[in-house]
């Protein structure tokens, strides 16, 4: 892109150079908020945000089913590895085939439901009451000449 500059004196020349200085730095600052915001989107936390929602999973495992094919193969060993660890053979069998039914009959919202109720425990009602040092009751009444 050509430019033509009007210069006719020193001061001129001046003003141009400062003018091209500050216009340089504005558009610098322009490029690194852009490539921060770009890079920004594809950090794993951001993919995890964006892809890893209860909703884009529930889309996903209406087509194929993601959820349950994997509990009918991770629950059984996980049990068997965890809670059944010292049992015998016919006991983890049993195990596995009724973890493994457990597993297909679990979708989607069955899991993110468990997941909901699960982190409700630990996080709470989110909700805290926060009480206005006006309305404490010391069990003086108003009119009291101790008020």
């Amino acid at each position: 892109m050509s430019r033509k500059y009007n210069i006719r004196n020193l001061d001129d020349l001046h003003a141009e150079v400062s003018k091209l200085k500050a216009e340089y730095r504005l558009k610098e600052e322009v490029l690194i908020d852009d490539s921060k915001k770009y890079v920004r989107q594809f950090t794993p936390g951001n993919l995890i945000k964006r892809f890893a929602t209860p909703s884009a999973f529930l889309k996903a495992d209406d087509k194929y089913n993601i959820s349950s094919t994997v509990l009918s193969w991770a629950l059984p060993i996980f049990m068997n590895r965890t809670l059944f660890k010292g049992s015998g053979i016919l006991t983890k069998t049993l195990v596995g085939l009724a973890s493994g039914k457990v597993g297909k009959s679990l979708d989607a919202e069955h899991i993110s439901g468990i997941f909901n109720a699960v982190k409700s425990i630990f996080t709470g009602s989110g909700k805290k009451k926060t009480v206005d040092a006006r309305d404490i009751d010391y069990g003086i009444p108003p009119d009291s000449e101790t008020y």
